[in-house]
């Protein structure tokens, strides 16, 4: 029985099996990125100290990729990093993706005076301030809390503030980014996975 033509010629089937395993590789990786996680890096000092310039970090996109498929919009928890399309972003522009911390949901009243956050929702009629819960031992949002300003988060968006508040250090929803929609929303950040001296999980 004479051998197959890929018998005789064993270099060519080397080569296609070579190449169909970078091509499943590569395909495994765009479909890692699409729907399991992704990998950023924290550009300026808007979260400061919760996260630094240059910081590399894991997004888990599990949650957003569950969403889409019960064909539900993805809303992250309250004080969640998150990192989310720019929605001001133009072709050629830098920071294409913006990372800050959820503060608000549609629907709730986001008052900032006298440097200080609070939202306003029918739970808590009277308002409270979502910086107590994510404030720890000098990690999370800086007080005062600049731009004073009240807003109405529309439906379909989450209003979001970098950690440092103090002045113009953070362009978020309170100083002319708006509110941002939730099919915008990469994932909420999982891991820092550097630098390795300051891996954490959040």
């Amino acid at each position: 029985m004479e051998a197959s033509y890929l018998t005789r010629h064993p270099r060519l089937r080397d080569f296609l099996s070579f190449s169909g395993f970078v091509i499943a590789v590569l395909i495994g990786t765009l479909l890692l990125n699409a729907y399991v996680f992704r990998s950023f890096s924290v550009s300026g000092h808007s979260m400061d100290n919760t996260l630094a310039d240059g910081d590399r970090l894991i997004i888990n996109r599990i949650p957003v990729t569950m969403a889409q498929i019960q064909n539900k919009p993805y809303l992250p928890e309250r004080g969640k990093i998150v990192v989310f399309v720019n929605p001001v972003y133009r072709p050629g522009a830098p920071d294409r993706y913006i990372i800050k911390r959820v503060i608000a949901f549609p629907g709730e009243r986001v008052v900032v005076k006298d440097g200080v956050l609070t939202v306003y929702n029918n739970k808590y009629p009277e308002g409270f301030h979502p910086d107590d819960s994510t404030r720890k031992n000098n990690v999370g949002p800086k007080s005062p809390t600049s731009h004073d300003g009240e807003w109405t988060v529309p439906e379909g968006s989450i209003f979001v503030a970098g950690d440092n508040r103090v002045g113009d250090n953070s362009f978020d929803s309170r100083s002319g980014l708006g509110f941002i929609p939730t099919y915008d929303i990469v994932g909420p950040v999982a891991l820092r996975i550097f630098p390795l001296g300051n891996v954490d999980s959040f």
